[in-house]
């Protein structure tokens, strides 16, 4: 087979092979690259030397069986039998479900998860977003941290464990997304420096160095992201890929990275014959992030949608600490604005950044869809002090309440694994890296933060203690508990209303209105003929305008009558009802 690898300032490049040395030749087609011709089949250990050098792990390795800093090995991907044949799943309708493989369940593994895709088969979800499965050091990890951008973590089950699960799930109906990180790499295992201006001094993130995409050789760097995201699609069956933090990817080329990376989905998609789609994560609120090429925009088919988080959580919890303090000046207001605007700082300005923030988006040239909604995330949760949940301070009512405005929300909705049933389990942030300064660094950075924040130091979990990665493993034995049970059902009812009623996936933000009253706490979203009215106050019922017309409760946390003549629903405390109204 042809072993090749990317090293332009090498002198001299080995292939170490099953033990044996091969030396490489210059490849004259390609400026930098070095090839050799050997035999080698499924599982075969290799590693390349530079210059003498001690041998490295392959930039493009498929697997690393024994850790970042190991050989890479062999993976012949035709050896794999998919089970299944999968046509793909749009995004358009879409309801995504963000999974940490590593606290899905207590094992930890992709066929441990996969005995458990049933549950969401049955919850009504049509995707489930992976977090990151590139390798990283030790077992337990957010996987943020990532090297070897084209293989999957060993302890997960390598890359033969993600294609049974994705298979699994495709068996199931679901779809099945990847978090990637294309901004940063992990500190730890990272060889990429040693071959190659992977990395620049031009630009600099909170990682370090940024990486190489506008400097000399970018273009080799630029061919290995999107090598690696085409790889995740073809070899892996994914459906789509979410982008992490891409305004961490400082580029200043005419052609921006991101549309480079946009317009070869789509070409693989095209010829794949299956929908795929890129999810980007960005703090910009610039709509050029899912503007089409051809329009002038970056060509992401969605993003998330912070805003709506931060809008969300402060009307149910009055937080109003760093990013929520514009949001919870006015908390009805702002989730009113970002129902119908998209994003809620659209070129206002944010006291946290101290400075004027974000574009405003046409909602008549933006699908709703192109947003996605969430109340949780792992970053909501995970970066909290104790990663607590919304479970832990709001009562099952106000979970109900939470779960109404995201399901029957305008924009694509998203739930982080276990939210639907209220899981009271945290999800904290934890790590298992190999070197002690590293570690001590992370954990001492981590209770530095906090403490800034008034938290002492021996209340913040120690990231390396296998107690908290333990601690933040979903429980399943609460879905069969009260209170859980309900709060399943009710997502589940939810689920199923937005998938019978087609105005609940209406992608038209100019047809959704917003009523409350910010006194009494009371929210009503009007999409059509379908109205979701929540009441966040605790002190009683109170009466929510509606409309006139005849009319049919769909869907009610607490028993609630119809509106009579008066059009005004009669909604207990503490509770959600969604309603159509006709004519």
């Amino acid at each position: 087979m042809l072993f090749e690898v990317w090293a332009p300032e090498a002198g001299r490049v080995e292939l170490h092979l099953d033990g044996a040395a091969h030396p490489m030749e210059h490849d004259t087609r390609r400026d930098g690259w070095w090839r050799a011709e050997a035999e080698a089949g499924d599982g075969a250990r290799y590693g390349f030397a530079l210059d003498g050098g001690p041998v490295l792990p392959d930039p493009r390795s498929r697997r690393q069986p024994d850790g970042p800093d190991g050989l890479s090995a062999v993976v012949d991907h035709a050896r794999f039998v998919w089970r299944h044949p999968w046509h793909g799943r749009p995004l358009p309708g879409a309801v995504l479900y963000e999974l940490h493989i590593g606290t899905y369940t207590r094992e930890g593994t992709f066929d441990a998860a996969a005995r458990r895709l049933g549950h969401l088969a049955e919850l009504g979800v049509t995707h489930i977003e992976l977090m990151p499965v590139c390798p990283f050091p030790g077992t337990h990890g957010w996987g943020y941290e990532g090297v070897s951008l084209w293989a999957v973590h060993e302890p997960y089950g390598g890359p033969d464990g993600l294609k049974r699960f994705v298979d699994a799930a495709h068996a199931h109906g679901l779809g099945v997304v990847l978090d990637v990180v294309h901004n940063h790499l992990g500190p730890s295992g990272n060889h990429l420096p040693a071959f190659g201006p992977y990395f620049t001094e031009t630009h600099h993130t909170p990682w370090g160095d940024a990486v190489n995409l506008d400097a000399p050789g970018s273009d080799e760097v630029r061919a290995y992201l999107i090598g690696s995201a085409l790889g995740w699609l073809g070899d892996y069956r994914l459906d789509g890929l979410r982008l992490d933090a891409v305004h961490a990817l400082h580029d200043t080329r005419a052609q921006p990275f991101l549309a480079e990376l946009s317009a070869a989905v789509d070409t693989l998609a095209a010829g794949a014959g299956r929908p795929l789609f890129l999810v980007a994560e960005s703090d910009l609120n610039d709509p050029r992030t899912t503007t089409p090429r051809e329009a002038g925009g970056l060509g992401l088919h969605a993003q998330w949608n912070d805003d709506f988080h931060h809008a969300v959580h402060s009307a149910l919890t009055g937080e109003a600490q760093g990013y929520y303090a514009d949001f919870a000046h006015e908390a009805p207001a702002a989730l009113a604005k970002t129902l119908t605007c998209g994003f809620f700082h659209n070129g206002t300005y944010s006291s946290f950044r101290g400075r004027t923030h974000g574009r405003p988006l046409d909602p008549r040239m933006t699908p709703a869809h192109r947003l996605l909604a969430y109340a949780q995330t792992h970053d909501q949760v995970g970066n909290r002090a104790l990663g607590d949940r919304l479970a832990a301070h709001l009562s099952p009512g106000l979970l109900a309440c939470t779960a109404a405005l995201v399901l029957t929300s305008p924009f694509t909705p998203m739930l982080f694994m276990g939210e639907e049933w209220g899981a009271r389990t945290p999800w904290q942030f934890f790590t298992d890296h190999t070197d002690p300064e590293l570690a001590a660094a992370i954990r001492e950075g981590r209770r530095r933060e906090f403490g800034g924040h008034g938290w002492a130091a021996s209340d913040i979990p120690d990231p390396q203690d296998p107690a908290t990665r333990d601690r933040s493993c979903l429980d399943w034995s609460e879905p069969d508990r009260a209170p859980h049970a309900r709060l399943l059902a009710w997502h589940r009812s939810l689920i199923a209303l937005r998938r019978a009623r087609p105005e609940l996936t209406d992608p038209d933000l100019t047809a959704v209105r917003v009523a409350y009253d910010a006194r009494e706490r009371w929210l009503v979203v009007t999409r059509g003929a379908v109205r979701t009215a929540v009441n966040l106050s605790g002190d009683g019922e109170v009466k929510v305008p509606v409309g006139h017309g005849r009319a049919e409760v769909l869907a009610a946390w607490e028993t609630c009558a119809p509106p009579e003549g008066d059009g005004l629903l009669r909604l207990p405390p503490e509770s959600a009802a969604v309603v159509a109204v006709g004519g």
